[in-house]
């Protein structure tokens, strides 16, 4: 008698599933603004002439900023990225007309432009020698 070898027909084996991937929520598409909008901004250089931490706020900077025809006294959030003295003499991007807004109870005359790097500012500066009052567009 002849022996038969009869394989047993098995399912297949599973297919591991990948591991999880965490799913980011798209940030929200930012608005749109009519072009007319942006030039309602007035944006202009200013070079920081005196700076001095806000007492009793670890974050913010009481800077003294010289406009060109002018000078403003800017409060900004930035005392844990920068040294006071660091940023004297540095050409920055105020907008200038803004309402003024009291800060931790300091006046505050306008604006500086900083980017975002991971929860830390980063103060929008300029590499030429440009004038304080100089319009930025």
């Amino acid at each position: 008698m002849e022996e038969r070898i009869v394989e047993e027909e098995r399912p297949p084996s599973p297919t591991p599933a990948p591991p999880e991937q965490k799913v980011e929520e798209a940030a929200p598409e930012p608005k749109k603004l009519h072009i007319d909008r942006f030039f309602e901004l007035d944006l202009r250089v200013g070079r920081i002439e005196e700076v001095e931490k806000v007492p009793n706020a670890d974050r913010l900077l009481k800077l003294q900023v010289d406009l060109g025809e002018e000078k403003r006294q800017i409060v900004a959030g930035i005392a844990q990225a920068y040294d006071p003295e660091a940023l004297i003499g540095r050409k920055i991007i105020v907008v200038v007309n803004l309402k003024p807004a009291r800060i931790r109870g300091v006046l505050s005359q306008g604006m500086l432009l900083a980017a975002d790097l991971d929860g830390r500012p980063i103060v929008a500066t300029f590499d030429e020698d440009v004038a304080p009052g100089t319009r930025v567009r």
